[in-house]
């Protein structure tokens, strides 16, 4: 494996975030921060607590995923797409790069950068509102896992994306509809039987509930089932993200 090209890779992208430090991780943590105020120290203070937690740290893993899910989905997105829009991608076509070292320098450095932004939203919320975290190791785990799916969803999507328009079609009409209706501010157990079973088939809950259980020790389903769906929606992005490259899917355009 050609480790200086996936330096090169990784070192490049992370200098973009650091070029645009503002966007690419202020503005997600302030925007967070609003959620914790709002939400968390005002709204929280009059409502109940959840399964024995507080509303305000109720809410922390799922306001984590949200900014993971979307910062993840776009740093790969965008990593991959700015070659093939300006032309560069021919270059890293004709280099001695594989298709492997190519997935593991931007999906690396867009599953770090999304993981700095987590940590970050996570001590930030400790301004807001005191937590604990039951489960550190299982925590780490579930954020990593989360990351590194998404970060290689995020890929695809610069693959396929051929305008800017459709780099944000999936995050904005997919994935974060899906996040808000995923238990990010509730249990599903607070909704109707029928709704309950419902909300089973968006693989988002089982993402947001395993987070949860690893910080309060309770989640809306088995964390057996969230580690299970987590591990096969990574693998299933490693596959489709293989047969693109063997295929030569969008690359050569």
């Amino acid at each position: 494996m050609n480790f200086h090209a996936i330096k090169a890779i990784y070192r490049f992208e992370m200098a973009r975030t650091f070029r645009t430090l503002g966007e690419s991780i202020l503005s997600p943590v302030l925007s967070t921060s609003l959620y914790f105020v709002v939400f968390g120290a005002a709204i929280g203070s009059r409502m109940g607590d959840i399964d024995g937690v507080s509303y305000g740290a109720f809410i922390i893993p799922g306001l984590i995923m949200l900014s993971l899910l979307s910062e993840s989905i776009s740093n790969a997105s965008f990593g991959i797409y700015m070659p093939k829009w300006a032309g560069t991608i021919y270059e890293l076509l004709s280099a001695p790069v594989s298709a492997m070292e190519v997935v593991v320098g931007y999906v690396g450095a867009a599953a770090t950068k999304s993981l700095i932004l987590g940590l970050l939203i996570l001590a930030t919320a400790r301004v807001f509102v005191p937590y604990e975290i039951a489960h550190p190791f299982w925590m780490l785990c579930f954020l990593l896992l989360t990351a590194l799916s998404f970060s290689l969803f995020g890929f695809i999507i610069g693959l396929w994306a051929d305008d800017f328009q459709k780099l944000q079609v999936i995050p904005l009409m997919v994935v974060t509809p899906l996040t808000f209706l995923g238990g990010a501010f509730y249990s599903i157990n607070m909704l109707p039987p029928v709704w309950q079973k419902i909300t089973l088939f968006n693989p988002v809950v089982y993402l947001i509930s395993g987070f949860r259980w690893s910080f309060y020790g309770v989640s809306d389903v088995n964390v057996g089932i969230s580690a299970a769906a987590i591990v096969g929606f990574l693998l299933l992005c490693l596959g489709t993200v293989a047969w693109i490259f063997h295929t030569g899917w969008k690359l050569k355009q």
